[in-house]
């Protein structure tokens, strides 16, 4: 082991005092450990952690930026030799760069990988970043089918890697305070809830076109079928094919249902779902206009649509709560001034650094929710966006199209992961992986 290897394992091993370490890496003592990674001053090369990011557009630039605060820039990976130069000039501590991702993941010096890619990579990167002795921040939706998930679970659990989900608004106090209000009963007994994500984009047909020499579409594709290139179907607008992603039930989705299910505390047992599909060949494929009812085993309901007010709307038999990017509204948010919560008596995460300030808004929320994964990486606890919480939340996401796909209800056992007797929505729990990118 290098010298600079051994030193920040040292490091790791002590910001961890106050506690003791067993064989399965789990801290134990009288207190969560509390570590200050970029809080303070920053810390001497060799005790930093040594990141590889892949996939660096959009988003994934985003997030590498927000882990330069804990560790250094080692490596870069994007299919893109555009993107990838860019990021490599951005980052001044001029990181290695590669176009396939399992010759990052290879690196001695990576010890923290950050995900930003499409989200049909997600799952096999993870696993593979896991298996190779990597902590991982990758971003939301975490899988591409509710099979992946089992997997992707399955795989961390083995392997006991850190791995943090995107997934901020966790970390947004908004949201998280929401959250506490319900499950403490500031509106009575939850009994319904209402999310907004938004129209799905429409678009098409759109024409072929030469695969420009910067990138890579043989490998961008993945496990997905092999088609002709066509400009709308990478980058950003990946997500309005149904190939690469499921719209705004897992984009927004991932978000909103999330933060409705940390505060059902509850996993859905029926799901209707409605939607009208675009008919435009070589044109964007997921639905024009869409909705879902979901009922909970805890006997909560809950509507999903794509028009009205973005946000979620928590009812209760004694008040209601809405929550969004902006706002956090409603009589008992006004009670608050006289009968205020204490963060000190936040229950749904108990691992906090609680001397963190608290933060609002998508690039604020994500300092803390970065920071949160650091810590973790350095105490071996969970993240507040953990694997089995995000699969859960994502699985509600695609069972909410696996029904707008059949047409009709569909009831899913939350315990064993199927539809009992059905067949037909069962073959819809994974897809057809094209050969040398299968997941397993």
């Amino acid at each position: 082991m290098s010298r600079m290897k051994s030193t920040r394992r040292n490091f790791l091993a002590s910001s961890l005092a106050g506690g003791s370490l067993l064989g399965s890496g789990v801290l134990v003592g009288t207190a969560p450990a509390r570590t200050t990674w970029g809080q303070e001053k920053p810390r001497a090369r060799v005790e930093r952690a040594g990141v590889g990011c892949i996939g660096l557009r959009y988003q994934g630039s985003v997030i590498a930026n927000q882990a330069r605060n804990y560790g250094d820039i080692v490596a870069v990976c994007d299919v893109d030799k555009n993107v990838r130069d860019t990021a490599k000039a951005a980052f001044g501590s001029t990181p290695r760069d590669f176009e396939d991702y399992r010759d990052l993941l290879q690196r001695k010096d990576v010890d923290v990988v950050t995900i930003g890619t499409p989200d049909h990579w997600h799952t096999k990167m993870v696993i593979d970043a896991c298996r190779a002795g990597k902590d991982v921040y990758c971003e939301k939706p975490l899988t591409l089918t509710i099979d992946e998930g089992k997997l992707l679970t399955r795989a961390v659990k083995e392997t006991g890697r850190v791995v943090q989900v995107g997934s901020w608004q966790r970390s947004d106090s908004r949201f998280r305070l929401a959250v506490e209000m319900v499950r403490q009963g500031r509106i009575g007994k939850l009994q319904h809830v209402d999310v907004v994500l938004g129209k799905n984009k429409t678009g098409g047909p759109f024409a072929a076109r030469p695969v420009p020499g910067n990138f890579n579409w043989e490998m961008w594709q993945g496990q997905t079928p092999d088609v002709p290139y066509l400009e709308e179907r990478a980058h950003y607008t990946f997500r309005w094919w149904h190939e690469y992603s499921g719209g705004q039930m897992t984009d927004w989705g991932a978000h909103h249902l999330d933060i409705a299910q940390w505060a059902i505390g509850s996993l859905p047992v029926e799901i209707d779902g409605q939607a009208k599909y675009p008919q435009v060949k070589n044109g964007f494929n997921v639905p024009i206009d869409f909705g879902a009812t979901y009922r909970y085993a805890n006997g909560v309901t809950m509507n999903v649509r794509d028009t009205g007010r973005n946000g979620i709307m928590f009812t209760g038999d004694a008040g209601r709560i809405f929550v969004n990017r902006g706002t956090l509204s409603g009589k008992p948010v006004e009670d608050l001034a006289t009968r205020p919560l204490t963060r000190d008596a936040f229950r749904l995460y108990d691992k906090d650094n609680t001397s963190r300030p608290e933060r609002a808004g998508k690039l604020d929320a994500i300092i803390n929710h970065m920071g949160n994964f650091f810590d973790c990486v350095a105490s071996r606890q969970t993240p507040i966006s953990d694997v089995d919480s995000q699969h859960r939340s994502v699985s509600t996401c695609h069972l909410g199209n696996i029904s707008m796909q059949l047409g009709r209800k569909v009831v899913w056992d939350p315990e064993t992961e199927i539809f009992p007797d059905d067949d037909q929505a069962n073959r819809l729990l994974r897809r057809e992986q094209r050969a040398g990118y299968e997941i397993g």
